[in-house]
């Protein structure tokens, strides 16, 4: 038996797979004061569900993976480890000039960031490596050793290391790595050369920053996490979801935390790569994973998930960049729990804040009072009061209807029905307006991908969605509510190593590259003989940073073969790097040459025999028809079909307008869509065109 959480702003996702390979999905109020309670009550959940107790349940697994967001929600609150930053002497800045580029080029009137770590806690080492790995100026250990003692009286928690050209010649870095485990021992800290050994000071540096801010809170939340888990029975292995879309252990994690700034999100497309797959045969797809607080947006392009460099905490060039590879994931505050609110000149808008889990929308009676995008979704009709979560929660919609009176409806001059839809229609375009933006800037047209929709409120607009994009498919998983937990128990164990070495197209020194991946190569199998062992299957994979001549940016190609053996494998190399910057940018130079600043080899473990995404079969009749009155701004109110997720056939077709419910989700089809149960348990909507509005 194995277990997948994903705890997100609202709910904890909780997926198991029983010894059948079915899977049973959970939900529980997300704890923010303390994630892990929200984990441990979802296991109770299920234990319940399954007639055991706690310990007898969690004695049945063998498998806990865990996706969490409690390290990016320790950045965004600050509340990460007291850090400081040593760097090469002259550089202490870094981190304060960070890199060119502006959201908005000719507004002033933005403060300049401040840098993640204080300048106050910068400090510069004598010692200077170049770029040709040679060394112009000693390192002065002595003035290392002061730094430390002044570091040690300022109760520092965390150091970040930082040299330049470390990755060319790591001497200088180390040695500083040696002196802090002499004098501050059981401190922790970061060397960029080891975590992030690529092209780019301020990246590297930000990295090594962020990575080592988070050591000392993740490094406990991880012992808790196990600690806690075992007391409740679990003995089996825990592994964290990470930000490139695989798995860790957990005791690996907390020595490189950095892995968990998307740990969640980045497993939504690893679902929905296998639903694209599985229920439309398409290898390219949107996945729209839309939560309480945030809607995620990314994308599976020819089987393959997009990864980036470019990865912002916070807004790009106002927040800070992690310098570290991620599933390429665009967020925007959007979900169930987005705020209404309309301003002074009388627009409304949704979002970007959000009522969150506490105290949540104004239906939740939980003492929230403000207009969400769920409190809509009941005034509307698409949500039925009484069988939110299955019954376990009831809705007020009385609570509902009085918010959006107030500060909607009334501010706005419009009917109750018509400031609902005006709500479920502003956060569809900001959904859109996400799509648009990831897709567009990697050179695929929305109208050509199938539409996942996950997350708990995905079924309430992605039918509208989807008629937006123009899209032929949306598909709503029968697991969609808790997409990412689903995607962790798909994903595979990972690791990724990566080596500066720069190379050209005319004069290649194949030699020098082939030398270089077999140190990556060897670090892999490292990898699969230590936390790979026992796998099912092994694989590698190697790419290439590249560029054109004088370009400023590199973009990811993957190599054909393992190792440079003849003028064809370089070659084979070029034709693919044109073809993947055609593929990105719509353009392409086939006569120029190429540069290589960097190579990556990428390793993956199977630890489970096959993907699953079928809830096991219910027990009880589910059965249950009928109609119920929901008001779409197209028709005003019409009887709509309602109908059991779970109780559909495989093939059965429900034209709109309807509302397919199970305790996880409801899904709106709207007037002139159609639905169809695919053999997966996924419902497969046509959106259709809207009717004339009356």
């Amino acid at each position: 038996m194995r277990f997948a959480v994903d705890t997100g702003g609202t709910f904890t996702d909780l997926i198991v797979e029983d010894d059948e390979n079915g899977l049973h999905m959970y939900k529980a109020s997300t704890t923010p004061s303390d994630p892990i309670k929200g984990v441990l009550d979802s296991l109770a959940l299920a234990a319940e569900d399954f007639g055991l107790g706690l310990d007898a349940f969690l004695a049945k697994g063998d498998m806990f993976i865990h996706g969490t967001t409690h390290a990016i929600n320790a950045i965004v609150t600050g509340n990460t480890a007291k850090t400081a930053f040593l760097t090469t002497e002259g550089h202490r800045d870094i981190l304060v000039f960070r890199e060119g580029g502006r959201m908005e080029p000719f507004n002033f009137t933005v403060p300049y960031p401040q840098p993640y770590l204080p300048r106050a806690l910068s400090y510069e080492i004598p010692g200077r490596i170049l770029s040709d790995a040679s060394e112009m100026n000693p390192l002065d250990e002595g003035r290392v050793v002061e730094i430390l003692e002044e570091l040690k009286a300022k109760e520092v928690e965390a150091i970040a290391v930082c040299l330049l050209w470390s990755i060319i010649n790591s001497a200088h870095e180390d040695r500083v790595g040696e002196l802090i485990e002499q004098h501050l021992p059981g401190v922790p800290y970061t060397l960029s050369n080891v975590l992030n050994p690529s092209l780019r000071e301020y990246r590297r540096a930000s990295s090594a920053a962020i990575d080592a801010s988070l050591k000392p809170l993740m490094s406990a939340y991880m012992h808790n996490l196990t600690g806690r888990l075992s007391d409740a029975g679990f003995a089996g292995r825990v592994l964290i979801a990470t930000s490139q879309g695989g798995m860790m252990d957990a005791s690996d994690v907390a020595e490189h935390p950095i892995h968990l700034i998307n740990s969640g999100p980045s497993m939504a497309p690893v679902s929905g790569r296998y639903f694209a797959r599985e229920d439309e045969g398409s290898d390219t797809a949107v996945i729209a994973d839309t939560g309480g607080t945030t809607y995620d947006v990314s994308l599976v392009r020819r089987g393959r998930i997009p990864w980036t460099r470019e990865t912002w905490i916070g807004q790009p060039y106002r927040g800070h960049m992690t310098g570290f590879p991620s599933v390429d994931v665009k967020s925007i505050g959007a979900g169930g729990g987005s705020i209404a609110w309309v301003d002074d000149g009388g627009m409304l808008h949704v979002g970007p804040q959000s009522a969150g889990a506490v105290p949540g929308p104004s239906c939740y009676g939980q003492g929230g009072d403000k207009p969400t995008v769920t409190d809509a979704s009941l005034v509307l009709g698409y949500l039925d009061p009484e069988f939110f979560l299955g019954g376990s929660m009831a809705l007020d919609l009385d609570g509902a209807r009085g918010a959006i009176e107030r500060d909607v409806a009334g501010p706005m001059g419009i009917g109750l029905e018509d400031a609902a839809a005006a709500i479920i229609s502003i956060a569809t375009e900001n959904m859109v307006q996400a799509i648009v933006d990831i897709t567009v800037n990697q050179g695929i047209d929305p109208r050509d991908a199938i539409l996942i929709g996950g997350g708990g409120a995905a079924g309430l607009n992605s039918t509208a969605i989807g008629r937006r994009l123009g899209s032929e498919r949306v598909v709503i998983p029968e697991v969609g509510a808790a997409l990412s937990a689903a995607g962790a128990m798909m994903s595979d164990l990972h690791s990724q190593y990566t080596r500066t070495f720069f190379a050209t197209s005319e004069n290649f020194d194949a030699a020098g590259v082939n030398q270089i991946l077999d140190g990556l190569e060897a670090r892999c199998n490292a990898f699969i003989d230590g936390p790979g062992k026992g796998s099912i299957s092994q694989t590698i994979e190697f790419f290439a940073e590249a560029r054109y001549p004088d370009q400023v940016w590199e973009i990811e190609v993957p190599l054909a073969a393992r190792r440079f053996e003849s003028d064809a494998d370089v070659e084979a190399l070029i034709e693919e790097f044109h073809k993947v910057h055609e593929d990105l940018f719509a353009i392409n130079d086939p006569g120029s040459g190429i540069e290589v600043v960097g190579w990556t080899a990428s390793v993956k473990c199977q630890l489970k025999e096959s993907e699953s995404g079928s809830l096991a079969p219910a027990e009880e009749d589910t059965s249950i028809d009928g109609t119920r009155k929901v008001y779409f701004a197209e028709t005003g109110y019409v009887d709509a079909t309602v109908r059991r997720f779970e109780a559909m056939k495989t093939g059965e077709t429900l034209p709109g307008p309807a509302i397919i419910e199970s305790p996880f989700t409801t899904v709106v089809v709207n007037p002139g869509a159609t639905a169809e149960r695919r053999a997966s348990g996924s419902v497969s909507i046509v959106p259709g065109v809207a009717p004339a509005a009356k």
